[in-house]
């Protein structure tokens, strides 16, 4: 089991010996501008639900879910973040020979050697960007009975064409696929790219979050969508109250007001590429680091000369969390990744990175 999917602030600031609020955490793929104020204050005005049972399915967060995306509710679990799913999918789906097109999330993985299953990878390069060559994969997925597929993908930023996805889907109708579109909605016109309306695929799965977006890791909140087939087998391993009261209030209240999160996905969208535009403009002072072409505001970077290590140590002197790679299947000591801040926080990011790979 991995604990923290990030840095770890706590530890960064006991070596520093600051508080840990002084560290500037960009390890972790969160909306950089936090949660929408009405979620805050729906949180202060429903507390007194944490004296009650939430609903045991969540049926009115699942109802909302497949209201906003048009499809049946049937076909929907309301889940304590799509992390519970994760793990739980090898195991409902009694997979035994599992694919994950990498390099990628580390979770996958983790939740297949829970259940004793040693998964399969497809690797990328990032000589080609870290694109999946489609022929390469499918040879592969032919022999499996479950893939998973991070689109876009962490920690590489790359988003999938999808017509990739539904050739194979097509090829592979034995195949139960999973795509995690976790950080979909950062992308532009990404409700368009998602595959949650994609049926009739009686093979697909579709994971989604609204920890990033809206940034509310700990209130644990997910859905899983896609074949009724497939979302009978996972229900069967479902428990009652899976999702707390004070999640489902805030979940509810959002779907109730789909104009309100659509105003805030868009604030979120234009935001992440003006701060990586400015970012990647920076970038051009300073030399050591090439970032990944990606579409998450979130950015995979190879290093030249110096290791993850070096560099996140560095930068750690300033304060500042970015995430070291190495750990990623099918990455090396070469990598780290940061999430874009604000322009506050960035521009103490270009500092600390420009003076870390000046050092010799």
């Amino acid at each position: 089991m991995i604990i923290g999917h990030g840095g770890n602030k706590t530890e960064l600031a006991r070596e520093l010996g600051c508080h840990v609020d002084e560290i500037i955490d960009m390890s972790a793929n969160i909306n950089p501008m936090g949660p929408p104020e009405r979620i805050k204050q729906v949180i202060q005005d429903n507390v007194s639900v944490i004296q009650h049972l939430p609903e045991p399915d969540a049926r009115s967060m699942v109802q909302g879910f497949a209201r906003y995306h048009d499809i049946d509710p049937d076909t929907v679990i309301a889940g304590n973040g799509t992390t519970w799913f994760i793990y739980t999918l090898p195991l409902a789906l009694k997979a035994h020979n599992v694919l994950i097109l990498g390099p990628t999330y580390s979770d996958y993985a983790d939740a297949c050697r829970m259940h004793k299953i040693e998964p399969e990878f497809w690797i990328a390069e990032c000589e080609n960007g870290f694109a999946p060559d489609l022929e390469g994969v499918s040879k592969m997925a032919a022999h499996a009975d479950l893939v998973f597929i991070c689109n876009p993908n962490n920690p590489t930023g790359v988003l999938l064409d999808p017509a990739f996805v539904t050739t194979l889907l097509q090829r592979h109708p034995g195949v139960c696929f999973v795509v995690d579109e976790s950080y979909l909605p950062f992308v532009d016109d990404g409700e368009e790219l998602s595959f949650i309306q994609a049926g009739p695929f009686p093979n697909l799965l579709v994971l989604s979050s609204m920890s990033k977006i809206f940034a509310i890791p700990g209130l644990r909140t997910g859905f899983l969508s896609g074949a009724a087939g497939l979302i009978q087998k996972v229900n069967a391993y479902c428990q009652p109250w899976n999702v707390n009261a004070l999640a489902q209030i805030v979940i509810q209240e959002m779907y109730d007001h789909p104009e309100q999160m659509a105003r805030f996905t868009d604030k979120t969208r234009a935001f992440i590429a003006r701060e990586k535009q400015w970012f990647l403009e920076k970038k051009q002072d300073f030399s050591g680091l090439w970032p990944v072409s990606g579409h998450t505001g979130f950015i995979l970077a190879r290093l030249q000369d110096q290791t993850a290590s070096q560099v996140c140590k560095a930068v750690g002197q300033d304060r500042i969390l970015i995430r070291d790679c190495t750990n990623f299947h099918g990455l090396n000591h070469r990598f780290v990744r940061f999430s874009l801040k604000d322009r506050e926080r960035n521009v103490k990011l270009v500092a600390s990175l420009k003076k870390a790979l000046a050092h010799e």
